[in-house]
């Protein structure tokens, strides 16, 4: 640990100590296990392999300056995981079972939570997989949940600054009424071309449009999208967009701001008329965007004219962060301080 420099961190894997499991047998889960290998040893015949029966999450623990390790929101992302659970037909994890295993497994790592101002966090992955030989089409008869975490840097190397994002019609992340509203690897998988492609092209990602009529704007990458105008913040509802805890999160701070919260299809053409807008979610928590292009009609849309972020999303930006780590209270009961 001497050896590792917090604040040239990237958002990849660095083995741990611990990582913590759980199995769903005849009918029940068990107890948490503790293991200290790195791998996972499922049959070839799993379900979670060839049927897709695979749910994940994402959140993070915090250093504060007082010491103590706080973690954002995990009963939202407990309950999450049993909607996605529940949308591929797996057994739901219980939520306090969850709590614990997320409790357990950042005390067995806590010498790899990044100390304060570093700007780096814990990055806590749970994962939800289907287990148990079956070539039919059916549910596993068995579960497994695992538990890892990992120190990460900032999501975008130049951290708290403006991309550009790129739209392309023909590519589609999630089908209305599908997948798109939970947190399955398949969704990823459809979104990795387009984003190859947006990044060899010099875009952050991609903000994808509707997939049934191309009119409304939809998620942005891996990611939810907002923006700013007036006194509005304004984000997407659709069938095929994640529910963002960070979101959510973003939603409850603008609204004590006095912003007003328009949760709704958004046309593209309004695209034209935002004052700021971002992506959000746990690794970036708010990535501002710079400028929107359209690739299929060849216009740009510039968001942030000065190139900076806005005044909006830094004070949001700024107002989540210092709750995560402790340096403002929370009054909303967001965080869980491990003991």
């Amino acid at each position: 640990m001497e050896t590792l420099n917090w604040s040239e961190l990237g958002f990849g894997y660095l083995k741990t100590d611990y990582n913590v499991r759980c199995y769903y047998r005849d009918g029940k889960w068990g107890e948490l296990e503790v293991c200290s290998s790195e791998i996972l040893n499922i049959h070839m015949a799993a379900t979670c392999l060839h049927y897709g029966q695979e749910a994940f999450e994402g959140l993070k623990a915090f250093r504060g300056k007082d010491g103590k390790v706080r973690v954002f929101r995990m009963d939202e992302n407990a309950k999450r995981l049993q909607s996605s659970s529940r949308g591929i037909k797996m057994a739901e994890f219980p939520v306090e079972k969850f709590e614990e295993a997320v409790r357990k497994v950042v005390k067995l790592n806590e010498r790899f939570v990044p100390p304060y101002e570093s700007g780096a966090s814990l990055y806590i992955r749970p994962l939800l997989l289907g287990l148990g030989q079956q070539v039919g089409v059916k549910p596993a008869p068995e579960y497994m949940f695992v538990v890892f975490v990992t120190p990460v840097g900032p999501y975008f190397k130049g951290g708290f600054q403006p991309s550009k994002v790129c739209i392309m019609r023909e590519y589609d992340r999630a089908a209305p009424y599908g997948t798109g509203t939970i947190k399955v690897g398949g969704n990823y998988a459809a979104s990795l071309v387009a984003g190859e492609i947006a990044h060899s092209k010099g875009y952050a990602a991609v903000l994808y449009l509707d997939p049934k009529e191309k009119k409304y704007l939809d998620e942005c990458g891996p990611a939810n999208f907002f923006a700013i105008r007036g006194q509005s913040y304004i984000t997407p509802k659709s069938h095929s967009i994640l529910p963002s805890i960070t979101n959510k999160s973003l939603q409850q701070l603008a609204s004590d701001m006095g912003l007003t919260i328009e949760c709704r299809p958004v046309p593209f053409e309004e695209v034209a008329t935002f004052e700021e807008a971002a992506e959000c979610g746990t690794a970036a928590v708010i990535a501002p965007i710079s400028q929107i292009d359209d690739l299929d009609e060849n216009k740009s849309y510039v968001i942030a004219k000065d190139g900076k972020p806005g005044p909006v999303c830094e004070k949001l930006y700024t107002k989540l962060r210092a709750i995560q780590y402790g340096d403002e209270p929370d009054t909303y009961g967001w965080v869980t301080i491990i003991e």
